[in-house]
């Protein structure tokens, strides 16, 4: 192997934490891996990789090594984009996460137009609603949908705004009754999406008086396609993204609960986890979602 491939495939030995895992990711042998990983380190005169049977840690060098390796292989890539953009020419495999709500609801028919614009470009997505290690995954680009995002040495972007309201279906609330205020949501069964950050707490605000008022789900799912199928099915009253809403409030198969107070907006975000920023193929798809969000419109019912 050249040292800028082993560059790669060390940086993912030490992002899988596995010579064989690394292997079967870059589609090489383990074998292969170790021979290069021994000869390297006896080339430096230092180890890299403190290996046992059952575990392997990055020694002081090597923590050193898989830095400046990754600071490396970025300014490569980004000389490499750059390069490609100059010469407009937008190819190669994107590798894209996103919530399994949000990419089968939004994403699903943006997709092909975007395939369609750009014909040298591979798409493999992943649909996971729960946060992912971007490095370890090696995707481009992950996108979230959360009020805000943690500090970190992730690049973010902000797509687009989600509004975040209480729905129920008709027949639930012609039985139970309608509430009138936050405070009569405690006579109501509630149905909870686990991995929202309000999923215990409600904040809600009429625009002026915000209340934060404690929940106790009877019913919690981990999706919130599940979570809207629930609500329609008359299981209780839940809160839900308005680009998953509003098909079903149009067909008047989910109505507004309490209409004049909403949850705190969430934000679509693009996170990238190159420090020098994306490449052209990714910034050629953050830009057509970006534009294609804009010509549909706020995410809302």
């Amino acid at each position: 192997m050249d040292r800028l491939s082993f560059m790669r495939a060390f940086c993912r030995i030490v992002e899988l934490n596995s010579f064989s895992r690394a292997a079967e990711d870059l589609g090489l042998s383990t074998a292969l891996l170790s021979r290069e990983t021994r000869l390297l380190e006896e080339s430096l005169g230092c180890v890299l990789l403190s290996r046992t049977t059952r575990s392997m840690t990055l020694t002081d060098n090597g923590k050193l090594y898989y830095d400046e390796c990754r600071r490396i292989l970025e300014e490569v890539g980004a000389l490499d984009a750059a390069l490609r953009a100059g010469a407009g020419v937008v190819r190669g495999r994107l590798k894209v996460n996103a919530p399994l709500s949000f990419g089968l609801s939004v994403l699903s028919p943006m997709v092909p137009a975007f395939l369609a614009r750009y014909p040298e470009i591979d798409i493999a997505l992943t649909l996971d609603d729960r946060v992912i290690d971007m490095v370890e995954g090696g995707h481009d680009v992950s996108i979230r949908v959360r009020a805000e995002l943690p500090d970190s040495s992730l690049v973010a972007r902000r797509l687009a705004t989600v509004d975040q309201r209480l729905y129920a279906s008709p027949a639930y609330l012609d039985a139970q009754g309608r509430p009138q205020t936050p405070e009569d949501l405690k006579d109501h069964e509630i149905c909870a999406f686990t991995l929202a950050d309000h999923a215990t707490v409600w904040a809600l605000s009429d625009g002026a008086v915000e209340q934060r008022l404690a929940i106790q789900p009877r019913h919690t799912v981990s999706n919130s396609l599940f979570l809207r199928d629930m609500l329609e099915a008359g299981q209780g009253i839940g809160a839900l993204p308005g680009f998953l809403a509003r098909e079903a409030v149009a067909a008047k198969r989910l109505e507004r609960v309490l209409p004049d107070h909403a949850l705190p907006d969430r934000h679509v975000f693009a996170v990238l986890a190159a420090r020098l920023g994306a490449d052209a193929k990714t910034r050629a798809f953050l830009s057509f979602v970006e534009e294609a969000l804009a010509r549909t419109g706020p995410l809302r019912p």
